[in-house]
């Protein structure tokens, strides 16, 4: 494969992703949507005026007072964000999309949106073990040098440790302000929860799963077919009709405990499908984000 890229369209995700950003005004509330208020300096209290966003409201202060009050920041720029992608033999996998593809696009949209708000991003790639790490710049030329590390095949490969990458940050990324981790995250356990709380309590965090439908189901079809570990390269023969059932039953179990991970480590998390556009869930989630920084003050 040398020499080729990943099926990835960075200006139609960019272009599909701020369209949908525009109906949340997600440009103009970036601070609060990743950082809620972690990437803002506050200044002072002040009256609420009806016309402005309801996030702004901080509703302790107000109930104190009687009456609405807001909070004023003075914005930080220049902050720092870093992508912590899976790289592993898991996101090449897909259906109609490779996972490793979504989540390319994913991050080219996301950065992008970062970007023109004039901070920096940064890339961990990881594995069995951390495979580079580009730290947070800001400017074009580093955006397409990430752009095109990720749509690089060459860049895939091993097994999935979430484990090392979570050490990893908590002991090497400084002055680092949010980390976004992006990842199908089917092999975390209950051994990464720790340093996970931690690493929600040193950085602004989110987690974006990236699953495809052969995560969670088989096709239905009635003959034997050969699958493999990538990991191990062992080899199994199976009818995939008739263990369908207790493959989705399983699934669906291991996904209930990651999401039940990422919630006790205090993670938001979103789930992305590969045969669905990323554009409008994206968005939502962010918007949702600053509803919820707005209830939790």
């Amino acid at each position: 494969m040398a020499g080729q890229k990943l099926n990835v369209d960075i200006p139609k995700a960019i272009t599909e992703f701020e369209a949908a950003a525009k109906e949340f005004e997600l440009k103009e509330k970036l601070y609060r949507i990743i950082f809620r208020g972690k990437g803002l300096e506050f200044d002072k209290y002040r009256d609420y005026a009806p016309d402005e966003d309801a996030s702004n409201i901080d509703w302790k202060a107000s109930l104190r007072t009687n009456k609405l009050i807001a909070k004023q920041y003075i914005e930080e720029r220049d902050l720092n964000i870093v992508f912590i992608v899976d790289v592993s033999d898991n996101m090449v996998l897909g259906s109609e999309k490779l996972k490793c593809e979504l989540a390319t696009e994913v991050f080219g949209a996301l950065g992008h949106l970062i970007m023109s708000s004039n901070d920096r991003i940064g890339l961990v790639l990881y594995s069995d073990k951390v495979k580079q790490f580009f730290p947070p710049k800001g400017g074009n030329n580093n955006f397409f040098l990430l752009v095109d590390v990720l749509s690089d095949p060459a860049t895939y490969g091993g097994e999935q440790r979430f484990d090392r990458v979570l050490s990893f940050s908590l002991d090497y990324l400084r002055n680092v302000d949010a980390v976004i981790f992006i990842s199908d995250f089917i092999k975390v356990r209950e051994n990464v929860l720790n340093n996970l709380f931690l690493a929600s309590h040193k950085f602004e965090s989110v987690a974006i799963m990236v699953r495809d439908l052969l995560d969670k189901t088989f096709p239905d079809v009635d003959r034997e077919i050969v699958i493999e570990d990538p990991a191990t390269k062992e080899q199994i023969l199976i009818n995939p009709k008739l263990i369908k059932g207790v493959y989705e039953k399983n699934a669906l179990e291991l996904e209930r405990m990651v999401k039940n991970i990422f919630r006790r480590g205090e993670v938001d998390l979103l789930e992305l499908m590969t045969d669905q556009s990323f554009a409008f869930p994206l968005a939502s989630f962010l918007g949702e984000r600053v509803k919820m920084g707005a209830r939790r003050k």
